[in-house]
């Protein structure tokens, strides 16, 4: 059976590739297609794949906001040629969902979420914005968001990251998805020794407007606590500007200094709302508590009192006021990692490896409406 891996794009490595790359490692012989690709922005395993990219690998630069092209990318999506495969699989948070199948190939597409920007997360993904642009947003937004759910029936079965994303999938698509959860590398990721001290807090996210870091920023600068930033994105010079002295920016750490950052760290905030968020479990695989916002994800992902805080009330004072409720907890460390084995890459290959098995059933007439979910114990 011929297989293609189809992505968004390949500018760095967050989630969405963490799960690509798991992907290419049970598919190790299909090419990945993708948007636009920066060489040596992947994990080696990827970027020794075969990597077909379109005609935006020629517009765009790691130097530039390559988000200010975003009507082009649904263009560029039509122009995959996909003909040669008898199996599809997108990993999509953007178009990659609208990858072509030939006729009588199957198309399986892992949504990470249905367009933020296109949907109901407009207002937060612009927000800080300047005028101008939120107009010209707004002025694409219609056509683009016709396309997209015109689109949708070239998927013949989704899975989602989440119960979260499964929610999202109805609400925008009408569609019905199966639950697959994220791979977190347990193996990887582990704590540290015992008795290891930890300071400081750690933020790891793109820095997007909807990730609510000016949350973190001024939670930290009200106390001056220490705060490091981990990732990169359009909000960094923004964020720059409003952060004190106590925090500081880390724009791409690799995997060894980011498990050296869980390993060191009070906690880990995550102040926006995620879709899934592997962060927050790569933390507890690491013994680090999760402060997060409790929408989304997070409450998929961090048990309330037990591997860190949810709080319900954004803004820095909502943060603030989580940090001391952790603060006055006694958790059992054997429980944060315990908590992210459920999500291992084991179970997400098995897991993945049924509800895609299911669904190409489903097709036949053999199989209906499955629900594929991680063990509830490890």
């Amino acid at each position: 059976m011929r297989v293609a891996l189809v992505h968004d794009w390949l500018t760095g490595t967050r989630g969405g590739e963490k799960v690509l790359l798991e992907l290419v490692r049970m598919f190790p012989s299909a090419p990945v297609f993708t948007l636009f690709h920066f060489p040596g922005s992947q994990p080696p395993e990827i970027e020794a794949a075969e990597i077909r990219t379109t005609f935006l690998q020629k517009l765009v630069s790691p130097y530039a906001d390559y988000r200010k092209l975003l009507p082009l990318f649904f263009m560029a999506a039509e122009t995959w040629d996909l003909s040669e495969f008898d199996l599809v699989i997108s990993s999509s948070h953007c178009v990659a969902k609208s990858a072509k199948r030939a006729p009588g190939a199957f198309h399986l597409c892992y949504c990470h979420t249905p367009v933020r920007y296109l949907h109901d997360q407009f207002d937060d993904y612009f927000r800080n914005r300047s005028a101008a642009i939120r107009a010209a947003a707004r002025l694409a937004r219609a056509p683009l968001r016709a396309w997209d759910r015109a689109t949708v029936p070239r998927v013949d079965a989704f899975l989602a990251n989440s119960e979260n994303v499964k929610g999202r999938i109805a609400r925008v698509w009408g569609r019905e998805a199966a639950v697959v959860f994220p791979p977190v590398d347990t193996e990887f990721y582990t704590p540290p020794p015992p008795g290891t001290p930890r300071s400081g807090f750690l933020v790891v996210s793109a820095l997007a407007p909807y990730k609510r870091l000016d949350d973190a920023i001024d939670a930290a600068n009200a106390r001056r606590l220490p705060l490091t930033i981990a990732g990169f994105g359009p909000e960094r010079p923004r964020l720059a500007v409003r952060a004190g002295e106590t925090v500081r920016f880390l724009d791409t750490p690799n995997d060894e200094m980011l498990r050296d950052l869980y390993r060191a760290s009070e906690a880990v905030l995550m102040p926006g709302e995620e879709d899934f968020g592997i962060v927050p479990l790569e933390a507890q695989a690491c013994g680090a508590p999760v402060i997060a916002l409790s929408l989304g994800g997070a409450t998929e992902t961090v048990h309330d009192g037990e591997t860190g805080v949810l709080y319900t009330e954004p803004g820095a004072a909502g943060l603030l006021a989580a940090l001391g409720r952790l603060r006055g907890l006694t958790l059992d460390s054997a429980a944060l990692p315990r908590n992210a084995a459920r999500f291992s890459r084991d179970v997400f290959r098995t897991c993945f490896r049924a509800a895609l098995e299911t669904a190409r059933a489903g097709r036949h007439g053999t199989a209906r409406d499955a629900r594929i979910h991680r063990p509830e114990s490890v």
